[in-house]
């Protein structure tokens, strides 16, 4: 398989999840895109040879490139420039986009801090193991636990314990 066919082969099966990564960092629709679309062109032009593991490579790549997007200094740049200058809410929203956010979940999930939010989003929303997330994020095991019990607790206050059990029954 060649270098496009793979890179087509990836959009069609892993767009959909890079997206909800991409939009769980960022928490914004077109730069989520963005990032995806970047980190598609990173895999065109990486070395990568296809050995059963794009989905987590992909998932590596997304989650990097929205780190260090929140590190850049655009980033910081659009944030102060939010704070300074609040626009209004937008008006045109992908439906997917105006589905979550007006889940009850999600936007408690959003609410978290980037480090718990990922260790909730990789576990619960798209089933990786402790192990395999430990190993996504290079952290120990005892780490991403870490942060999965934190971020459980603070969504059974934010949610309250009866509605944080139906939905992840935990």
């Amino acid at each position: 398989m060649n270098r496009s066919e793979l890179v087509e082969k990836a959009m069609h099966e892993h767009t959909e999840l890079l997206f909800r990564i991409a939009y769980y960092y960022v928490k914004d629709k077109y730069l989520a895109e963005d990032l995806v679309q970047d980190v598609f062109l990173k895999l065109y032009c990486s070395d990568y040879i296809e050995q059963g593991e794009l989905r987590a490579y992909l998932s590596r790549l997304t989650a990097n490139a929205c780190k260090d997007y929140l590190k850049s200094w655009a980033y910081r740049k659009v944030k102060l420039t939010m704070k300074l200058m609040p626009k209004e809410k937008m008006i045109h929203k992908d439906a997917l986009v105006e589905k979550d956010e007006l889940n009850v979940l999600d936007a408690a999930i959003l609410a978290l801090p980037l480090k718990q939010r990922e260790a909730i989003v990789y576990y619960y929303l798209e089933g990786l193991s402790i192990k395999e997330i430990a190993e996504l994020l290079n952290r120990p095991e005892s780490t991403v636990k870490s942060r999965l019990k934190s971020a459980k607790e603070h969504l059974k206050r934010k949610l309250g314990k009866e509605q944080w059990e139906v939905l992840l029954h935990d």
